[in-house]
């Protein structure tokens, strides 16, 4: 569900590196980074938001409407989402992390982490950036939280939304787990199955087991480093509070989670897009859309979770396409 899963969500990762990168930066100021990974122009700086301060990203700068693009986890890292720098040679794309993760503040309240005070934060982002017209990216627990963003207010900056890979559902996306687990190997499922009625989900035969559906469902291709990411930590206790120990189980806040129902109310352009393999199944990105008034899916061939770094072409193309159908578009009066 989220880019933290790609180096398992169960591992505890420091993040001193992050904090002392933080501690030698000026809280308000904008900046050339040090060494950027993509090709875009791009200037990094810090905004206030509810119960402290979030780092971001901005790339490139053409006329096209900006492309805020929100990460997974909860607990998960934008940096891979310099992936997407070849999208700003006709718009800014902008990211950033969310409290709590990668270059931002990680303070240690954990009453901060619902989903409630996340919306407040993507509404500070958007009015620290001075967004007032833009395209809203959520990829897996981000296309949760940019739907109940959505949701919960009219946002009449938001001209459209894409929902890459997302959570929707969350009792939608243990179902579809569940269908997933049934047609690995049956010693692979039955050490699952075993392992979580015994209560021994550290054994080693429950993590290979684990590791084999991520390689399924969520890394299927082997992808090169990103330069941008080295030293910079998700949030494991973010995850685990939020979310629960694995992709295909919840035990977290999230757990009841669930918007399918309310999707028809999201009245603006829509692209739904997964990858073959992926945990957030098309056939079930389809029937959502289905319930939306101006939705379209677009399935990545060979994929699995991690499109946007797995298949970047494909990926880029889908949305470039999107965008330039929004932006010809009448714009809303």
């Amino acid at each position: 569900m989220i880019p933290l899963t790609s180096v398992r969500p169960r591992r505890r990762l420091c993040a001193l590196a992050t904090l002392a990168t933080l501690a030698a930066c000026t809280p308000a100021a904008e900046r050339a980074p040090a060494a950027a990974s993509d090709t875009a122009a791009a200037t990094e700086g810090y905004l206030d938001v509810p119960g402290g301060r979030v780092w971001y990203r901005r790339m490139g700068g053409g006329p096209g409407l900006p492309l805020l693009a929100v990460h997974g986890g909860p607990g998960g890292t934008s940096c891979r989402f310099a992936a997407l720098a070849p999208l700003a040679d006709e718009r800014p794309v902008i990211y950033y992390d969310q409290l709590g993760s990668g270059r931002s503040d990680h303070p240690a309240d954990t009453a901060l982490w619902t989903v409630a005070r996340f919306v407040d934060e993507l509404e500070a982002v958007r009015r620290g950036l001075g967004l007032d017209s833009l395209v809203l990216l959520g990829h897996s627990w981000g296309g949760a939280l940019v739907t109940e963003y959505l949701l919960t207010a009219p946002r009449p900056a938001v001209r459209a939304v894409i929902l890459s890979s997302p959570l929707l559902s969350t009792p939608r996306w243990i179902a579809d787990a569940n269908a997933l687990r049934a047609a690995m190997p049956a010693p692979l499922r039955d050490a699952l199955d075993r392992h979580e009625r015994d209560g021994t989900t550290d054994a080693a035969e429950y993590k290979a087991a684990t590791d084999s559906f991520y390689a399924r469902h969520v890394s299927r291709i082997a992808t090169p480093p990103e330069p941008g990411c080295a030293g910079v930590a998700g949030n494991d206790t973010i995850y685990r509070q939020m979310w629960g120990p694995t992709e295909f189980r919840s035990t977290g806040s999230l757990r009841t989670w669930d918007r399918a129902a309310d999707l028809d109310d999201l009245a603006i352009p829509a692209l739904l897009v997964a990858g073959e393999f992926d945990e957030a199944r098309p056939a079930t990105l389809a029937e959502f859309a289905a319930t939306m008034r101006q939705a379209r899916v677009v399935t990545i061939p060979g994929a699995a979770h991690g499109t946007y770094r797995e298949k970047p072409a494909e990926y880029q193309g889908a949305v470039r396409a999107f965008l330039r159908d929004v932006e010809r578009a009448p714009a809303p009066r």
